[in-house]
């Protein structure tokens, strides 16, 4: 292990035991600073100069899309910070430079209200009919789970790690554990979505217990990401749904039908658990759609006879 390497892994050690980084995100600034590594093929921080880092900055625009080398160069870029806050190098290369581009805006997709009815219809309806106590209680933890997913705006990984005592039905609030291992506690507002989780709640009590999570199946493991992808899959055939849903979008929906509400950004930013209001924003871009919808039919030019 050559010295850049060694630094490298000492700050990932910083990352993971001071600044408590989730899993996904070391794994993350891991891949890129071993691409870092292997594409300047430098052994020494003192070797590394500002036009090494142009170069490999420039690499990167031409192999990766605009948000990917932003967070390479952002994986790099604080591997520098870091040698400079603990006195590993005497200049960081990084200040005789200016990184700036711009980066694309991309609109997040969002799921038509009356489709998600369509959708959580489609499970009621499966488990009204199933033939077979197995069908009813899959149909039970799939309704759940999609209700929560509209309901609280939560994340796919932050829904399958959520623990039997994070789930408080009584006060109708959930504990969330976000990136970072931020922790936010969103409420529930509607009774049905509490009383489907109720009845999964008592139905699933023992497949809780087993594995320690909050959904899980009926051999008492803990659902996956991949699971819930496939259950979404599994309905949006059944429901003769054409558009693919991902869980996210879920996420999306939530935060967007509520900006459509006039429900101010910051409260859906903290209910969102984002860290910045610049990330909430890309919401607005949204809202502009029903922005136009609204003066199509609202503004009173269209009454004009002229």
């Amino acid at each position: 292990m050559n010295e850049l390497q060694s630094y490298i892994q000492n700050y990932l050690d910083f990352c993971q035991y001071q600044k408590r980084l989730d899993s996904k995100t070391l794994k993350a600034y891991r891949i890129d600073l071993s691409q870092f590594c292997t594409k300047t093929n430098v052994s020494s921080i003192a070797d590394i100069t500002s036009q090494i880092l142009e170069d490999y900055i420039a690499s990167l625009h031409q192999e990766y899309k605009p948000k990917t080398a932003k967070r390479k160069i952002a994986a790099v870029k604080a591997l520098f910070s870091y040698l400079e806050y603990k006195d590993l190098t005497g200049s960081n290369p990084f200040n005789k430079i200016h990184v700036k581009f711009r980066e694309p805006v991309i609109l997040p997709k969002t799921i038509p209200l009356q489709t998600i009815e369509h959708l959580l219809s489609a499970i009621y309806q499966q488990r009204t009919e199933a033939k077979t106590n197995y069908r009813k209680k899959n149909a039970l933890r799939d309704a759940a789970i999609i209700e929560l997913l509209f309901a609280t705006g939560m994340r796919i990984s932050e829904l399958c790690s959520l623990k039997p005592d994070d789930v408080n039905l009584s006060d109708k609030s959930i504990l969330i554990y976000g990136k970072g291992s931020k922790e936010r506690r969103i409420q529930v507002g509607n009774s049905d979505v509490i009383h489907i989780l109720e009845e999964y709640q008592s139905v699933f009590h023992a497949e809780m217990q087993s594995c320690g999570h909050f959904f899980a199946n009926q051999s008492g493991h803990a659902l996956t990401d991949q699971t819930v992808r496939r259950m979404i899959n599994k309905y949006t055939a059944i429901a003769a749904i054409q558009m693919h849903i991902t869980p996210h979008m879920f996420r999306h929906t939530f935060a967007t039908s509520l900006l459509e509400a006039d429900v101010d950004i910051r409260y859906i930013q903290e209910m969102l658990g984002h860290s910045s209001i610049n990330i909430t924003e890309i919401y607005t871009h949204v809202a502009a759609a029903k922005q136009r919808d609204i003066l199509t039919a609202k503004h009173p030019r269209k009454d004009f006879h002229l």
